[in-house]
C-alpha cells in the first residue's frame, strides 16, 4: 500500500461547483475556499450554505485526511458578515442566522479531521470565529484579526464569546470583544489566537506541509486525539481523563496500534489502514 505522505496531494483532483465557495480535492487534501474577493469573502447565507456543502462533504469522504480553508485574493481570509444582509434582519431571523453559522463552525471544528485556516489577509468579526474554530490557524505576516461587532451594535453570533476566551484567555478576549478593535498577525501570535506566521508565498505550501505530516500518522488516532482534545475541554480535567483513557483504550484494540508498535520495533516505516 502507498503510504499517506506519498498520496497527500499525487491524487487527481476532484470538484464540487459551489456559488460562492470554491472546493477541490487534490489527493488527500481538500481546498475550501471563501470566493466572493470583491467584498472581502464577506459571509451571507448562501455563502454559509456552500460552507456547509464543502464541510459535509469533507467529512464524508474517506479519501480526505485534511482541509486547508482559506479566502480568494490577497486581501481577507473573511472579512466578517455581509452588513448589507445584516443590516435589514429582525432579531428573530438574527438568532437563527446565528444558529445556523455556529452549526457550521460546530461542523469544522468537529469535522474529526484537521482543518487548517490559512489566513492571508482580514479574519474579521465572523471570519475570525471562523478561523478559530479551525484546528489551526496559520497567518500571513499582513493578516488582520478582530471581533468588532460592537460597534454595529451587535455581538460576536458565530462562536466568538466562547471560542476567544478559550483560546487566549477570559481577559484578552474581553479586551477584544468588547474594544471591537483589530490586532495584528504578531499580536495574534503572541496570545495564542495564531499557530504559525509565514510569508504570503508560502502560506498554502506550509499548510499541505502540516497536513502531510499529520497524515503520516494514524487515522484513528488522530481523529480520536481531536475528539478528546474538544470534548475534554469543555468538560473537568478528572473528566478530561477519563475520557482520554476511554480513547486511549478504544485505539489499543485498532490493527493501526499494531502496525505502529510493530513498525517502531522493526525500524521501519509504519503502513497505517484506519482500522
Amino acid at each position: 500500500m502507498v503510504s499517506a505522505t506519498q498520496t497527500l496531494t499525487s491524487s487527481p483532483t476532484t470538484a464540487l461547483t459551489l456559488a460562492n465557495v470554491l472546493y477541490e480535492k487534490k489527493g488527500a487534501i481538500a481546498y475550501v475556499t471563501v470566493n466572493r474577493p470583491t467584498v472581502l469573502n464577506a459571509l451571507d447565507t448562501p455563502t454559509w450554505m456552500d460552507l456547509r456543502t464543502a464541510f459535509e462533504d469533507a467529512q464524508n469522504d474517506d479519501t480526505v485526511r485534511g482541509v486547508i480553508l482559506t479566502g480568494a485574493g490577497n486581501k481577507a481570509f473573511i472579512a466578517g458578515a455581509d452588513i448589507s444582509e445584516l443590516a435589514h434582519t429582525n432579531a428573530v431571523d438574527a438568532e437563527r442566522s446565528s444558529r445556523f453559522g455556529q452549526g457550521v463552525l460546530d461542523l469544522i471544528e468537529n469535522l474529526g479531521k484537521p482543518v487548517i485556516a490559512a489566513v492571508n489577509g482580514f479574519a474579521l468579526g465572523g471570519g475570525c470565529e471562523t478561523a478559530m474554530a479551525c484546528t489551526i490557524r496559520i497567518a500571513v505576516d499582513t493578516a488582520k484579526f478582530g471581533q468588532p461587532e460592537v460597534a454595529l451594535g451587535l455581538i460576536p453570533g458565530g462562536g466568538g464569546t466562547q471560542r476567544l476566551p478559550r483560546l487566549v484567555g477570559k481577559g484578552r478576549a474581553l479586551q477584544l470583544i468588547l474594544s471591537g478593535e483589530m490586532i495584528s498577525a504578531q499580536e495574534a501570535y503572541r496570545i495564542g489566537l495564531v499557530n504559525e506566521i509565514v510569508p504570503a508565498v508560502d502560506l498554502i505550501t506550509r499548510a499541505e506541509a502540516i497536513l502531510r505530516k499529520i497524515a503520516s500518522n494514524a487515522p484513528i488516532a488522530v481523529r480520536f486525539a481531536l475528539e478528546a482534545a474538544n470534548k475534554g475541554v469543555e468538560t473537568s480535567q478528572s473528566e478530561g481523563l477519563l475520557l482520554e483513557a476511554s480513547y486511549f483504550g478504544l485505539c489499543a484494540a485498532t490493527e493501526d496500534k499494531k502496525e505502529g508498535t510493530s513498525a517502531f520495533l522493526e525500524k521501519r516505516a509504519p503502513q497505517f489502514h484506519g482500522r
